[in-house]
């Protein structure tokens, strides 16, 4: 059964053991958990672990955690996760496991969605963790400012017992993977909340999750203690958990080495990956990717707006040079949104624009010139890459200003929508959710560079397929299309690794996880730190 629906855009802002197969690991209709996982096994009880963060993207929180207002949210997932949990959780293999919710499942041909609230759950503040409080927040979220909301084709989302179910407009197909990739996954005390009032609950905020806050300095450090009222049993291993802001990938190289930490999420920069695994102390992991990167063009002025400019620039580009010289061949190529650790994975697209300088250089002779800029996130390996680039379109003719941007600037920078060209990654675990396809390229998104109806058309289409065999068909469909409109070239599927230090186990830290947005969801409930003590 297939109805049309609005291509959904959810945030970021922005990698299971096993690569997943050609339509991505199954996600089922209807789902149930005991609450137990069974990420990890083998745990130790205690110990203090320090996490670094890069102060460029996750290691940010300057307008606080909560889930309505932090405008950083989806990259604050592990400070987000570790203080209210999850309502669906994503594992090892790509499996959506239910968490604080004890069941989801389809109903009413695909239009109606319904989480089965786990009984007895409570805040860490002892309110009870009910549906009409989930549905609460779900209302609220819908209508909040943070770009990490959901937009669903969404009717009423309403309580019913212990039951939240949420009626769409429309079909829609990845109703589950959206919530682990938006606020609506975050639920926080209305307790809490009352009263501390607003301000004071983004820098004390209170959850369902397995960790409590003990002291937050906004974009610095984070303290957290274990929930003891934690609705898993025996979790979290971890009796502290401290997150700190860091400059990047070598300078928590040197907090690894010194002890100061003993974890890094979103390890990106390859010579200090290899260093690293070398390292005896050290134990490095590679995520599984679901979002390459690509190069977004403003369509919508110039000189995007002309077919043959975008052309060039797909003829210029060669993505092949970058991932084996810069990346060390570590990540595959794909010529379009999906990548191998998601669903609807194709790495070729049919009539795909492959590297041709004469090519390039024929149309910007006949374009009597072309000059751009070419923006990215400030991070050192989007950074190296947009500097290939600029070099490799050099040598077509092709004049580039680089800049690179912190995350809140670069959200500002499309909003503006004055920008030119972006070097950033479009994917998600789910192509429909998170920073996936329609975020980067449907009409409605405000950091989209595409405005064109068939499109829109075709993505809706998609995301309102239950099938998902006959999604993955309508996915290359669209990437065909994108292709043939010269919308936006495709790198390779990138992926961050995770760093730690030995003694230290768990889910996205010392096994693969796939990313939910650029970067994996790492369950901190589940990592250990071997034999309790610090490491």
């Amino acid at each position: 059964m297939r109805h049309r629906v609005k291509p959904v855009v959810l945030l970021c802002a922005v990698a299971g053991t096993v690569a997943l197969a050609a339509c991505g690991a199954k996600t089922n209709s209807s789902s149930t958990s005991s609450g137990s996982s069974t990420a990890a096994k083998g745990g130790k009880q205690g110990g203090s672990l320090t996490v670094v963060l890069n102060s460029g993207y996750d290691g940010a929180w300057p307008a606080g955690l909560d889930p309505v207002t932090n405008t950083n949210g989806a990259a604050n997932q592990s400070l987000m996760n570790s203080i209210y949990g999850q309502l669906i959780e994503l594992h090892e293999g790509g499996k959506l496991v239910p968490g604080l919710a004890s069941a989801f499942k389809f109903s009413n041909g695909g239009k109606t969605f319904t989480l089965t609230i786990r009984p007895g759950v409570k805040f860490s503040d002892g309110t009870p963790f009910t549906a009409q409080v989930v549905a609460d927040h779900i209302n609220k979220v819908l209508k909040s400012p943070c770009t990490c909301r959901p937009t669903w084709p969404v009717k009423t989302v309403k309580a019913s017992g212990d039951d939240v179910v949420i009626d769409f407009a429309a079909v829609y197909a990845p109703a589950a993977a959206s919530f682990i990739d938006s606020n609506a996954n975050w639920v926080p005390s209305p307790t809490a909340f009352k009263k501390l009032g607003e301000r004071k609950f983004r820098v004390m905020p209170v959850g369902a999750g397995p960790f409590t806050v003990v002291s937050d300095k906004l974009s610095s450090q984070i303290v957290l203690k274990r929930n003891p009222t934690y609705f898993k049993k025996g979790r979290p291993f971890l009796d502290q958990l401290t997150f700190k802001s860091i400059g990047g990938d070598e300078a928590a190289y040197q907090a690894l080495q010194a002890g100061q930490a003993q974890a890094y999420e979103n390890l990106s920069t390859p010579s200090l990956i290899d260093q690293m695994k070398k390292d005896p102390k050290l134990q490095v992991t590679q995520q599984l990717s679901t979002s390459p990167y690509n190069i977004q063009l403003n369509t919508n002025a110039p000189p995007f707006n002309n077919p043959k400019a975008r052309e060039a620039i797909y003829y210029a580009t060669d993505s092949e040079a970058i991932r084996s010289k810069l990346f060390q061949n570590r990540y595959p190529s794909t010529q379009g949104f999906t990548a191998p650790g998601g669903l609807f994975f194709s790495a070729d697209v049919p009539g795909y624009r492959t590297y041709d300088l004469a090519k390039a250089k024929a149309l910007v002779k006949e374009l009597g010139g072309l000059k751009t800029q070419l923006g990215t996130i400030n991070v050192l390996v989007a950074k190296q890459t947009t500097q290939a680039l600029a070099s490799q379109w050099a040598q077509a003719g092709i004049k580039t200003d680089i800049k690179s941007y912190d995350l809140g600037p670069l959200i500002q920078a499309f909003q503006s929508k004055k920008w030119t060209a972006m070097l950033q990654t479009a994917g998600s675990y789910d192509p429909a959710a998170g920073v996936g396809v329609a975020f980067r390229y449907a009409s409605q998104s405000p950091f989209s560079g595409v405005h064109d109806k068939k499109l829109d058309a075709m993505l809706g289409q998609a995301a309102g397929t239950l099938d998902q065999g006959q999604r993955k068909t309508l996915y290359d469909q669209a990437a065909k299309y994108m292709n043939d409109k010269a919308y936006s070239p495709f790198l390779f599927a990138f992926a961050p690794a995770s760093a730690a230090a030995k003694g230290v186990t768990g889910p996205g830290l010392t096994t693969a996880l796939t990313a939910v947005v650029v970067t994996p969801s790492i369950l901190y409930d589940e990592v250990s730190m071997g034999g309790g003590g610090s490491a």
